[in-house]
């Protein structure tokens, strides 16, 4: 019973030429949206710095060097900072509790947003982990049972800021805009952690591992200030936006409606062969970066014996690269949509094709360029970047074909998402345990392939369209 409703919007899908919108005003820094997006871009680089200081840190805590490889030079010291004896299982355990957590409220998190307002739920899940953040010292002290459970605290709370982000964008972002505008975002999440490698290691060094906690909880803490004094939730509620600017915004997604109630329709979007396409290639394209997220150093230093800690740059290259792609994907993207040149449904297909395949090419090279260190480096960093162009592509395809529901679906396929995060190191270790060269081919190949089964399934089913149960208004009770 699909196929006749995927012919009846296949008209609207492959008609590249749509009516020309009004001209919008200035998109520059002095726009309202454009001042969202870098506050949003803001609140991601808080979150992802965040995230990202205890797996630095956690080198200083058990008594190994600092993350630049460099002992600290003699002289006088600030009082001594703890050290704990914990096991490399533990240590696993302790970094990997964070996701048990981030896992439950991803969809929650959406689900809340469209009832509450994105605005209360990200300032909310932003505010929590940067105060949960400040207690870790303490947490450490009293045990690492301690420890797990604040880290899984910290993903209960980080769960609920990318669906929330979605369902404020839902709202803000013009449809011609919305790569530019939601990657600009997006991209607070490389250069956050990119931040928190630079920033945290020295610290640790300089004035002991607690500081790091103290420090980014602090500057969490206070950016959330900002964040509920200058964010607002819809065009409407803007008291400096210019009148020329809201009547562009509201105009333009006027024909998606508002926020959900209480009623979601599960049914329908169980049965949407465009959302299931956009949760497979989510799984998909997060395998595989994932896989070269965790797993690039161990290859470095096990097959390219390749010392990260001669060259700190070198172990950035990937973020500065990610966040970069992020950025010039979304300018990209919405060139070719202000132009007319494809439709969306073209646009969010190539950008998707294009960040996954074109890694895929990568890895599959790499076992065969042989003792060549560099190109290994070269190709790896180019799959890390490349792979960002999804961000145009799937990632933002929740609010083309179901704007009302965008920050629930998108942490439903977040979910999925995380699975294969937790799915993609763990079986790279058995391949590898098996034999390491042959085990690296098979992980390669194994990702390569599962995006390119992940592209073409979102080629096939994809869409760019609102979705009919998505346009209806939720039955409340």
């Amino acid at each position: 019973m699909e196929r006749p409703e995927r012919s009846a919007e296949a008209p609207q899908e492959a008609a590249p030429l749509l009516p020309r919108p009004p001209l919008p005003p200035s998109s520059g820094l002095c726009s309202a949206r454009c001042a969202l997006a870098l506050l949003a871009h803001g609140s991601l680089l808080v979150a992802y710095a965040l995230r990202a200081t205890l797996s630095i840190a956690i080198i200083a805590i058990t008594g190994g060097s600092s993350p630049t490889g460099n002992r600290s030079a003699p002289g006088p010291r600030l009082p001594q900072a703890p050290v704990y004896n914990w096991s490399a299982e533990t240590q696993g355990i302790v970094l990997s509790s964070f996701f048990y957590g981030y896992s439950l409220t991803q969809a929650l998190g959406g689900y809340c947003a469209g009832l509450f307002g994105g605005k209360l739920i990200l300032g909310s899940g932003l505010l929590l982990s940067s105060a949960l953040t400040l207690l870790v010292p303490r947490a450490a002290e009293l045990g690492v049972g301690f420890l797990v459970g604040l880290q899984a605290l910290l993903g209960l709370a980080q769960g609920v800021i990318f669906p929330a982000q979605y369902t404020l964008w839902a709202k803000w972002a013009p449809p011609l805009e919305r790569s530019r505008l939601m990657n600009i975002a997006d991209a607070g999440c490389t250069f956050g952690t990119f931040s928190a490698l630079l920033v945290a290691g020295f610290i640790c060094q300089s004035l002991g591992w607690p500081l790091v906690f103290y420090i980014f909880g602090g500057v969490g803490c206070a950016w959330c200030l900002c964040w509920f004094l200058l964010v607002y939730e819809d065009p409407a509620c803007h008291p400096w936006i210019s009148p020329r600017e809201r009547e562009y915004i509201v105009s333009s997604l006027a024909h998606q409606g508002s926020s959900h109630g209480h009623s979601l329709p599960l049914g329908a979007m169980a049965k949407s062969l465009p959302l299931w396409a956009i949760a497979i290639a989510c799984f998909c394209t997060d395998w595989l970066f994932y896989m070269l997220l965790t797993s690039m150093p161990t290859f470095m230093s096990n097959v390219l014996h390749f010392d990260l800690r001669e060259n700190g740059l070198l172990s950035s290259l990937p973020y500065i690269g990610n966040g970069l792609g992020h950025i010039l994907a979304g300018l990209l993207a919405d060139f070719l949509l202000a132009q007319r040149v494809l439709g969306t449904a073209a646009v969010r297909k190539l950008f998707s094709a294009l960040g996954m395949l074109l890694p895929s090419v990568f890895l599959v090279v790499v076992p065969y360029i042989g003792c060549s260190s560099t190109a290994a480096v070269v190709l790896l960093t180019l799959a890390l970047t490349i792979i960002s162009m999804t961000g145009a592509g799937i990632n933002i395809n929740h609010i083309d074909i179901a704007p009302r529901y965008a920050g629930f679906l998108l942490g439903v396929t977040n979910t999925v998402g995380i699975v294969s995060g937790i799915i993609a190191p763990t079986a790279v270790g058995l391949l590898i345990s098996q034999d390491l060269q042959a085990g690296w081919r098979d992980a390669f190949f194994m990702a390569a392939a599962l995006n390119v089964f992940g592209i073409i399934f979102y080629t096939a089913f994809g869409s760019g369209t609102v979705q009919d149960w998505a346009r209806e208004e939720p039955a409340e009770p």
